[in-house]
């Protein structure tokens, strides 16, 4: 009896290795849906009809559906490092960057991404990546970190554009060769020729600056601590406060379908100016925290980001043509 005892086990563990070593198909797996309201955003974008947005611990999400789901992309490596900024070159070519001069690019609309640059031994943050034509690139960060890259973000140039190393914040501009920066202590630069050279603006606001946005080729509005938001008619020869009704700071934006501009900041704070930076309303959105970014994928519809996700917000006040 033993011996037919060990005669069966011997049998059955034999049955089992063999299942465990055949080969088969394993089920497919069922795509990943994240629940975007639980992991803190730093920047959004809309993408031809995809919206990409980037934050924590190296988090790249994107949907295809106005943000009702949300996708995470593959990061190649993946680093638990915050990603600051987000660009699009392209319909299929974007950048993303982030602190320890991390920075990723994708050739196939976001889904995949992959490591261009890392600075681990510096441990300073890039703070945005700006783009005119797809081809030349610049990220900029803490302390006037400023590179620049002439191939789409594939390899980048270390270049000094601010001597007094303060932060640098913001960037916009246009194919027309004409570029602002903004920083802290209120700096403002501003070029002529694609950034080639670039010059100081007269101060004139001393708190931190977090955002400039081209309304036209005259047009420019920036803006930053404690609700100071300023407009310029002239490219920055004379600027104009936009005076609020709170003194929350601004840190993203977003420009409407119809030409409008969309401020989001601490407080859940929202402002809507129109196409030439003049106040139309300022809210206060409830249960957001602070806002980080926006992004508009429709006529009638804004994404707000932050610390506390996205989250989808539909506004009569906001929709194109109000």
């Amino acid at each position: 009896m033993r011996q037919l005892i060990g005669y069966a086990m011997s049998a059955l563990v034999m049955v089992t290795v063999g299942y465990a070593f055949a080969p088969r198909s394993p089920a497919p797996l069922a795509e990943t849906r994240l629940h975007a309201d639980r992991v803190q955003i730093n920047d959004m974008l809309v993408n031809d009809r995809q919206l990409v947005a980037v934050g924590e611990r190296g988090t790249i999400l994107t949907s295809a559906d106005h943000g009702l789901s949300w996708q995470s992309a593959v990061v190649e490596p993946q680093r638990a490092i915050s990603l600051t900024g987000v660009t699009a070159l392209s319909d299929q070519v974007l950048l993303a960057v982030g602190h320890d001069g991390w920075i990723l690019r994708s050739e196939d609309a976001g889904a995949n991404w992959h490591e261009v640059g890392y600075d681990a031994e510096s441990g300073e943050p890039l703070l945005g990546v700006w783009s005119a034509d797809g081809h030349k690139v610049a990220a900029f960060g803490s302390y006037g970190r400023f590179f620049e890259s002439d191939d789409g973000g594939r390899s980048w140039t270390p270049r000094e554009v601010n001597p007094d190393g303060l932060h640098l914040n913001g960037m916009d501009g246009d194919v027309d060769g004409r570029r602002m920066l903004v920083g802290e202590q209120g700096l403002v630069m501003r070029s002529n020729d694609d950034g080639a050279t670039w010059e100081n603006l007269t101060p004139f606001y001393n708190g931190s600056l977090f955002g400039v946005v081209r309304l036209s080729d005259e047009n420019w509005l920036v803006y930053g601590m404690r609700g100071h938001v300023f407009r310029t008619d002239d490219f920055g020869r004379s600027w104009q406060r936009v005076g609020l009704d709170h003194h929350n700071p601004l840190y993203g934006h977003v420009l409407l379908p119809d030409g409008g501009l969309v401020l989001v900041g601490a407080d859940s704070s929202v402002v809507h100016l129109d196409a030439s930076g003049k106040l139309l309303d300022s809210s206060r959105r409830s249960g957001l925290g602070t806002l980080t970014s926006a992004a508009a994928p429709s006529q009638r519809l804004v994404l707000f980001g932050g610390e506390r996700g996205v989250f989808q917000g539909a506004d009569e006040h906001l929709a194109a043509g109000h």
